[in-house]
């Protein structure tokens, strides 16, 4: 049996997104380990830790807060990654890659928001 939430392919892309941003942000610089590199890696894990934890035993509106917070995490890794490329951690093609999966992930926690009843 599995839990609702491993059911939702939003949780499963946010689970992917969370891994690459990990990698990613393994390539920065040392001094920013307890920075932007701890700062970009929290933001994403809490994208898919606040959807299984709005979809575990919650009522819709808690459900829907917690999907809110994802989307808020969103951003947060959305400011980072134009740190990032501000100080030339990343490539262009590599930010424009994390962003549209962003972009996505927003698009699709929005989407499921709104469905809920």
């Amino acid at each position: 049996m599995k839990f609702k939430f491993e059911k939702l392919v939003v949780w499963q892309q946010a689970m992917d997104f969370g891994e690459e941003v990990f990698n990613t942000s393994g390539s920065f610089p040392r001094e920013e380990i307890f920075n932007l590199t701890s700062q970009i890696r929290r933001a994403a894990d809490s994208i898919a830790l606040n959807i299984s934890e709005g979809a575990i035993g919650q009522s819709t509106p808690e459900f829907k807060k917690f999907l809110g917070y994802s989307i808020r995490s969103i951003s947060e890794v959305v400011t980072c990654l134009h740190k990032a490329i501000r100080r030339k951690y990343i490539t262009q093609a590599r930010f424009d890659k994390l962003y549209e999966d962003c972009f996505n992930l927003m698009n699709m926690l929005v989407a499921l928001r709104k469905k809920l009843i």
